[in-house]
């Protein structure tokens, strides 16, 4: 059996494959950190979607350039931009790259995506090989568990699970400017987040206004409602559904601002999606409503401080749902959940 294939090579010049969307990306934090703590000198660059440069620069330590991923036929993050897709390949294979590692996948399409930017040596999901370079893509555990078993499989062990989302000035003062702040006045308030980007993982927004105004009753807290501007629409349906008034949040902020609104919450009701991914990064408390999607894997880690519900939607119209969300805001209300502290990890 071999070595580990970072205990065999000392890769300069290494590049990561993870082009997906905010709690995706916030999963894969621990892995990078991993792989800086195991080549603390090498190069490392992130191929991601275009809107993850944002994300890429707030972690100079773990990541050191980052290359836009112009999409690719047959993945279904984003349309490809087929007139951009030869330019992106020439500029990796300029690169010169010891070392890939994909993380994206199980590796059906996206390794031989990968094998486009020309590395020295491939590693990551896929299936086994002679070298050692590839892990079967795990079907158990968390996302951070199994990206964290890939690092360990090439050598690169880590015992830190926790997310991270650095918080700079600038998020703060765009959120200022945005006026969200001004309007909460310094008042304690809860974040409502009853968006997400695959409409099958919304719970009924009659059922966030619910939960919404029952938080209020029991806290006194301020209502906040939080969406992106494509949301606004969905966050209007839930203030006219609920009893008392709210602040509508929802508007084209950048997910910094949103970051700094919910890490000054004192708890978050969201949807499976990417908000609670930076509830857990900010320690902000949260309930985490799941419809379709794997709770195994996508659950905050820290299962006492985020709490979890599966309300599948089974076509009835029972309010079990909103229940065992209130019973598990009343469980974290009871423990003294601690207040979020802006601080960068979870």
């Amino acid at each position: 059996m071999h070595a580990p294939l970072l205990s065999r090579i000392r890769p300069r010049n290494i590049v990561v494959f993870r082009a997906l969307q905010l709690g995706d990306m916030l999963c894969a934090i621990p892995s990078l950190r991993a792989l800086r703590m195991r080549c603390p000198d090498a190069a490392i660059t992130l191929v991601g979607l275009p809107w993850a440069a944002g994300l890429a620069a707030r972690f100079p330590h773990y990541i050191d350039d980052f290359l836009a991923f112009p999409g690719f036929p047959g993945l279904p993050e984003r349309a490809p931009d087929l007139s951009a897709i030869p330019a992106f390949v020439a500029e990796a294979q300029t690169r010169g790259f010891d070392l890939a590692i994909q993380m994206h996948g199980s590796g059906g399409l996206s390794n031989p995506v990968v094998a486009l930017f020309g590395a020295a040596r491939q590693a990551g999901f896929g299936q086994p090989d002679e070298n050692g370079s590839c892990l079967p893509y795990p079907t158990r555990g968390s996302e951070v568990g199994r990206l964290l078993a890939l690092m360990d499989h090439l050598g690169a062990p880590s015992a830190y699970r926790r997310l991270e989302f650095p918080l700079l000035p600038a998020d703060r003062s765009e959120l200022a400017t945005s006026g969200i702040a001004f309007a909460l006045a310094g008042r304690p308030y809860v974040c409502i987040h009853p968006g997400a980007r695959d409409p099958r993982r919304r719970w009924p927004a009659e059922h966030f206004a619910a939960v919404a105004d029952a938080v209020h009753a029991l806290t006194g807290w301020t209502v906040v409602l939080t969406g992106s501007g494509e949301e606004r629409a969905l966050t209007a349906r839930v203030r006219q559904a609920m009893r008392v008034s709210a602040i509508d949040a929802a508007s084209p902020i950048s997910a910094g601002a949103l970051a700094a609104l919910i890490g000054g919450a004192r708890l978050l009701v969201c949807n499976d999606t990417g908000v609670s991914h930076l509830a857990a990064a900010l320690r902000t408390p949260s309930v985490v409503v799941f419809r379709c999607s794997e709770l195994e894997r996508w659950a905050p880690e820290d299962r006492m401080r985020h709490r979890c519900v599966m309300a599948p939607d089974d076509g009835t119209t029972t309010d079990q749902g909103q229940a065992e969300v209130m019973r598990q805001i009343r469980v974290l209300l009871d423990r003294g959940a601690p207040a979020s502290t802006g601080r960068a990890s979870a």
